[in-house]
């Protein structure tokens, strides 16, 4: 993941201001929950907090992309070729534990994938140039075993989110 991140950014070379992921923060999002009073933290992780009815499974990152799909570039992905049904499956059993507390369903479809960075002021012209430099970057696939999904808080600092992992949700046959 980080060399796919490196080599894309060499590729791009300065054409955007892009604040990239570091490997340390990189994390695939299954279920944004956002905001969450601190009276109400207790009983969403004591919800979320049971085992998974999903098996463990693979999941294999191996291409990348730009959010949106045309205009000028927000989000750079690497995305999900194996194990998407598996994410939207806990995706699907997360958005169901947490509809009795409140938390509504995003508006939006689930699409699985890892950011790599994102785009402030993309400069006029720079879509075509990022998504040629997409179009010629070839990576080798990244795969991985996912036996559990954590659960961050996210904290903002002047340097950035720091993650921490408040919860790992154990899928069944990995306990």
């Amino acid at each position: 993941m980080e060399a796919a991140a490196e080599e894309l950014r060499r590729r791009l070379g300065g054409t955007l201001n892009a604040k990239w992921v570091s490997q340390a923060n990189m994390h695939l999002t299954v279920r944004f929950i956002g905001h969450v009073p601190d009276e109400r933290v207790p009983a969403t992780l004591d919800a979320l907090r049971p085992p998974l009815t999903l098996e463990p499974f693979d999941l294999v990152l191996s291409h990348c992309g730009v959010f949106p799909t045309h205009g000028p570039p927000r989000v750079l992905w690497m995305g999900v070729t194996e194990g998407q049904s598996s994410l939207r499956a806990m995706h699907d059993e997360f958005n169901r534990r947490l509809l009795p507390l409140g938390f509504q369903q995003e508006s939006r479809a689930f699409n699985a994938h890892l950011t790599l960075a994102r785009v402030k002021d993309p400069p006029r012209g720079a879509a075509a140039s990022v998504r040629e430099a997409l179009r010629a970057l070839r990576i080798a696939p990244v795969r991985c075993r996912i036996s559990d999904a954590a659960v961050f808080e996210s904290r903002l600092s002047p340097s950035g989110s720091i993650y921490g992992v408040q919860l790992r949700v154990p899928l069944r046959s990995s306990l």
